[in-house]
């Protein structure tokens, strides 16, 4: 065989191996970039699990944190607008015990009544021997408004008399003297005062 057949077969033969290298290579090649592919296909998948997971966890942590505030701002009370109906007693300290101790009553009250036409003073005895003199017949009952400049007394009614009582008081009990208010002079508010005798009343306020 001469030499130039053999380098031809030689150079044939030399470019079948080198496709067949290449050939082979071909698949490795691609299970290489099949692997990094699923490879990076996983992690993206376990940073979604946790990330999921993270935000499951945080999210009912956020809820009872809402519900908690929720349930604080509820439990604080609310402030009413309403304005206070309080009323201080008139006739508290030095003055209840003044009463009570020189004249013997106590509950001292002056009202509109009749719509105005006439003013209720009313009282409770608390001793009977110290209190006789507002239910004197003969003490002649006044009461005083200063700010209206009116002196209001005790009317007088055919078959009935004064309209005031004047029987013998008793420990306990509570009595009334009403006065007539023509024209409603008197009004809801003013400070007025109360003489029967020797018995006087002053700073009473007209409910």
């Amino acid at each position: 065989m001469s030499t130039g057949r053999l380098m031809t077969r030689w150079s044939i033969w030399s470019a079948r191996s080198t496709r067949g290298a290449l050939s082979g290579s071909v698949p490795k090649t691609r299970w290489s970039v099949i692997s990094l592919l699923a490879g990076a296909a996983g992690l993206s998948l376990a940073g979604l699990l946790v990330a999921a997971s993270a935000s499951a966890q945080t999210g009912p942590q956020s809820a009872n944190a809402g519900q908690a505030a929720g349930t604080q701002s509820s439990a604080q009370p609310k402030r009413s607008s309403k304005a206070s109906r309080y009323r201080p007693d008139r006739f508290a300290g030095r003055a209840r015990t003044y009463y009570k101790v020189v004249w013997g009553v106590d509950s001292l009250g002056v009202k509109w009544a009749e719509s105005g036409e006439v003013i209720r003073f009313s009282y409770r005895v608390l001793d009977a021997d110290k209190a006789k003199v507002l239910n004197d017949k003969k003490n002649e009952p006044s009461l005083i408004d200063p700010q209206a400049g009116v002196k209001l007394v005790v009317p007088s009614m055919e078959n009935v008399g004064q309209l005031r009582q004047t029987a013998p008081p008793e420990d306990g009990k509570s009595y009334w003297v009403v006065f007539s208010n023509k024209g409603r002079l008197v009004k809801r508010g003013d400070h007025v005062s109360v003489v029967i005798g020797t018995f006087h009343a002053d700073g009473l306020v007209v409910d």
